[in-house]
C-alpha cells in the first residue's frame, strides 16, 4: 500500500514537471513567432507600383499648358504659410519616426512624409493654376457705377453722428477710427467696398487673407439666431463691427446622405459651405462670399454672450456632459436635432455677411429649373425636353449673359451635388447686367457614391456655356491642374484642416468624375446640329493672352 502511494506521487511529480516544460517551450515558440513580421513578402512588382504611385503624387510637370511666369519670387503669403506648415509637419513626423524603432513606426513615418510631399505638390499645382493666363485675363476697368457701395464725400462734423455704427450695446466693440483711406478700414469693410458688378472679390485679392483670419480668430462679442430658414444658423459679431453667418457641424465628414431622404429634408453641412467657397474660387467665379472654418467655444462664444433669449433657453447638457443647443427654426430645431460641442468645442463655418439690405438691396429670382419639392409631382422641365426654348424667350434669359451665368451656377451645383437651388439672388443696384450670388451651399457634398444627373439638365437642354468656363473646366481635367488635387490643396489652408480634411478622398474623387461628365455633356452639344453656337464667347481676345493652342492643348474655336 505504501509503495503504491509512493509510485503514484512520483508519477504526479513527473507529469507536473513535463507540463511546466511544455508550457515554457510553447511560450518561447510564441515569442519567437511574434517577433516575425506578419506581412507576407512583397510580390516582385510591388516596389515598381509603389514607385509609380509616389511619382504620380509628388512629381509636378507644369509645362506647355501653363508655363509659370518668370517672376516667381513673390509668392502668395498664404501659400508660403502652407509650405511652412507642411515642412513643420514633415519635421515632426521625422522626429517621431526616429525616436521610435520598429517596422510599423517606420512605415507610418514614410506614409506621413509621402502625404506631406503630396500636399506640397498639390499646393504647387494650385499656385500654377492661379498663375495661368485663363485666371489672369485683363478685365474692364471698374467705374464708380460698377461698385456696389460708394464712399460718401466729406461731411460736416455735425452730421457725423448720423453715420456712426450703432449697436444695442457698445460693450466689447472697438472705437471707430475709420477715414477715407482704405488702410484704416477693417477687412470686412474693404470686402464690402470692393464688391463690383462682376464679382465679390478680385483674383489674388490681398484682403482675402486678413478677412479669413478675422473670421477664424477674431473675438466674438455677440451671437444671435438668424431669423428665417429651415435650419439653425447664427449671426456672429466681432469687435470691429464685422459680422459672419455661423453654421454649425451637424454630422461627421464621412457621413453620406441617406438614400431614402428627400433633397429638401437633408441636413446642411458646415464643411460644404467651406468647400463650396473654395470650389467657386477654383472655377474662377468668385461669386460666393469668403467662408472660413472655426472651432467655437459653445459656452464662452455663444451661451455666455448671447442676448437672444429664445436661443438662450435652448441650451442644455447632454448625458455625457457635452454642451448642446438647438435654437428655433422650421424643421431641425429640437432636442432630437441639437447641436453639441465636444464637450464645448464646436466646428462651424463662418461666412462673411453681405452689406445690409438697406444699403445694398438684393432681388430674389425663382430658378427656371426649380424642383417641385413634392414627393410625387414632377416639375415641367422634367417632362418637357424642349423646356429651354421657352426659357430663352423669357426675361431676363432672353438677352445679356443671364443664361450663361445660370449655367455657371448649374455646373457648380452639379460638381458638389447640390439639389437645393430653388432661388438665387442679384444686387438690385446693377439691374440684370450683373453676376448671380451663389449663396446657401450647405446641402452640397452630401453623397459621393452617386452623381445626380438631374442637376445638369439645364446644360443638357440649353447647350450653352461661357468660353472662359469651358476652357477652365478643360484645364482642371488635366493632370497638371487636376480638380481634386487643387481642391485638396486649397482646403488645406482652412483652419479646420488641422482637425480633419474638410472633404474626404471619395468626395475629391467624385469631383473629377463629375467634371468629366460636364465636359462630355458639352462635347455632345457641340456635335449636335443646332441653330446657334454652344460656346458663348466672353473672351474674344483670349488668343492674345493664352499660350498658343499647339502648346496648351486648348483651342478658341
Amino acid at each position: 500500500m505504501w509503495r503504491t502511494r509512493r509510485r503514484s506521487r512520483t508519477i504526479c511529480l513527473s507529469l507536473a514537471f513535463i507540463t511546466i516544460f511544455l508550457h515554457l517551450l510553447l511560450a518561447f515558440l510564441s515569442f519567437s513567432i511574434y517577433q516575425q513580421p506578419c506581412d507576407p513578402p512583397p510580390s516582385p512588382g510591388t516596389h515598381t507600383q509603389r514607385g509609380l504611385a509616389n511619382t504620380t503624387h509628388t512629381t509636378v510637370e507644369i509645362r506647355g499648358l501653363a508655363e509659370p511666369p518668370t517672376a516667381t519670387k513673390q509668392r502668395h503669403s498664404s501659400y508660403e504659410d502652407a509650405q511652412k506648415e507642411t515642412k513643420y509637419h514633415m519635421d515632426t513626423l521625422s522626429d517621431k519616426g526616429s525616436s521610435v524603432k520598429g517596422g510599423k513606426n517606420t512605415t507610418f513615418n514614410k506614409e506621413g512624409t509621402n502625404k506631406a510631399e503630396s500636399l506640397e505638390s498639390d499646393l504647387s499645382k494650385l499656385e500654377a493654376l492661379f498663375d495661368h493666363p485663363l485666371y489672369n485675363i485683363p478685365s474692364p476697368a471698374v467705374t464708380v457705377d460698377d461698385r456696389l457701395l460708394k464712399m460718401k464725400p466729406k461731411i460736416k462734423a455735425s452730421e457725423k453722428s448720423s453715420l456712426m455704427w450703432v449697436s444695442a450695446s457698445q460693450e466689447g466693440y472697438e472705437e471707430i477710427n475709420w477715414n477715407s483711406s482704405m488702410e484704416s478700414h477693417p477687412p470686412w469693410l474693404r470686402f464690402h467696398l470692393a464688391i463690383s458688378r462682376w464679382q465679390f472679390y478680385s483674383h489674388r485679392d490681398p484682403n482675402m487673407e486678413p478677412l479669413i483670419q478675422q473670421l477664424a480668430t477674431h473675438r466674438v462679442v455677440s451671437a444671435v439666431q438668424k431669423s428665417g430658414g429651415t435650419q439653425l444658423k447664427l449671426v456672429i459679431s466681432f469687435p470691429n463691427y464685422g459680422q459672419a453667418m455661423f453654421k454649425p457641424m451637424k454630422q461627421e465628414r464621412d457621413d453620406e446622405t441617406n438614400y431614402n431622404l428627400y433633397y429638401f429634408s437633408d441636413f446642411e453641412r458646415h464643411n460644404a459651405e467651406i468647400a463650396a467657397f473654395h470650389l467657386d474660387r477654383i472655377l474662377g467665379y468668385r461669386r460666393i462670399p469668403p467662408v472660413s472654418g472655426r472651432l467655437v467655444d459653445v459656452v464662452k462664444e455663444i451661451k455666455d454672450i448671447t442676448t437672444d433669449r429664445k436661443l438662450a433657453r435652448t441650451f442644455f447638457n447632454s448625458p455625457v456632459g457635452n454642451v448642446c443647443f438647438y435654437g428655433q427654426c422650421s424643421y431641425y430645431c429640437s432636442t432630437e436635432h441639437a447641436v453639441c460641442g465636444r464637450p464645448q468645442d464646436l466646428e462651424a463655418s463662418m461666412a462673411v455677411m453681405l452689406p445690409d439690405l438697406s444699403l445694398a438691396p438684393r432681388r430674389s429670382w425663382r430658378s427656371p429649373w426649380r424642383r417641385s419639392y413634392s414627393r410625387s409631382k414632377l416639375a415641367k422641365w422634367e417632362t418637357d425636353p424642349d423646356y429651354c426654348s421657352s426659357v430663352k424667350k423669357t426675361a431676363p434669359y432672353d438677352e445679356g449673359t443671364r443664361l450663361v451665368d445660370f449655367m455657371d451656377m448649374v455646373i457648380l451645383d452639379y460638381l458638389m451635388s447640390n439639389m437645393d437651388r430653388h432661388h438665387y439672388e442679384t444686387f438690385e443696384n446693377f439691374g440684370n447686367n450683373t453676376f448671380l450670388l451663389h449663396l446657401d451651399n450647405g446641402r452640397g457634398f452630401g453623397r459621393h457614391s452617386k452623381d445626380e444627373p438631374s442637376i445638369l439638365v439645364p446644360l443638357k437642354q440649353c447647350c450653352r456655356i461661357r468660353r472662359s468656363t469651358w476652357l477652365r473646366l478643360r484645364l482642371l481635367s488635366m493632370p497638371q491642374y487636376r480638380l481634386s488635387d487643387v481642391m485638396r490643396a486649397s482646403l488645406s489652408r482652412d483652419p479646420l484642416h488641422s482637425v480633419a480634411p474638410l472633404l474626404t478622398e471619395p468626395h475629391l474623387a467624385a469631383l473629377d468624375r463629375r467634371l468629366d461628365t460636364v465636359l462630355k455633356t458639352v462635347s455632345r452639344c457641340q456635335k449636335q446640329p443646332r441653330g446657334e453656337e454652344v460656346i458663348y464667347d466672353d473672351i474674344a481676345h483670349l488668343q492674345d493672352v493664352v499660350t498658343p493652342a499647339g502648346k496648351s492643348g486648348l483651342t478658341a474655336r
